[in-house]
């Protein structure tokens, strides 16, 4: 059996982030950025980002394969098709802009050193384990996926 080495869901490890952001925009009061119309760009950031993490469940609820992070080798079905033309993560890269949208609605520029973070962590702990496991369940068809689809957007 395979083990990921993140422990932690990536849903959790979105809230753990967004507190993170929080945290630096309270105590950094002078990294402060009035940003006109916060309300309206962190919306449309937060539907973008709700927006993929719903097409990229949805589609594996459509082919009948697991969307658990934490069991990729119960993958019955490799998807391509979808919102997994452009993106391998779609569901992690919505993740990310809902944490952008987090950082403009908190208008402080510190939080926004924390996104590099988290997508280097995701990386490393989810999403490069993630695609060893795919690569070796699906051989030469997900080796083909990678090559012509980008990891994030």
């Amino acid at each position: 059996m395979y083990r990921l080495e993140l422990k932690i869901p990536p849903a959790v490890l979105v809230m753990i982030f967004a507190g993170l952001m929080w945290v630096a925009a309270e105590f950094a009061p002078w990294a402060a950025v009035a940003i006109p119309g916060k309300e309206w760009i962190a919306l449309a950031l937060w539907l973008a980002g709700f927006g993929l993490i719903a097409c990229g469940i949805a589609t594996f609820i459509a082919v009948r394969t697991t969307a658990n992070p934490f069991t990729p080798e119960q993958s019955s079905a490799l998807v391509t098709h979808g919102v997994y033309r452009f993106s391998r993560n779609p569901m992690y890269a919505g993740f990310l802009l809902l944490l952008a949208a987090w950082n403009v609605y908190l208008e402080s520029g510190l939080p926004l050193l924390l996104l590099p973070l988290f997508v280097w962590y995701l990386n490393r702990f989810q999403i490069i384990p993630e695609e060893n496991v795919l690569l070796s369940k699906f051989g030469e068809d997900y080796a083909n996926y990678l090559k012509t689809v980008r990891r994030w957007l």
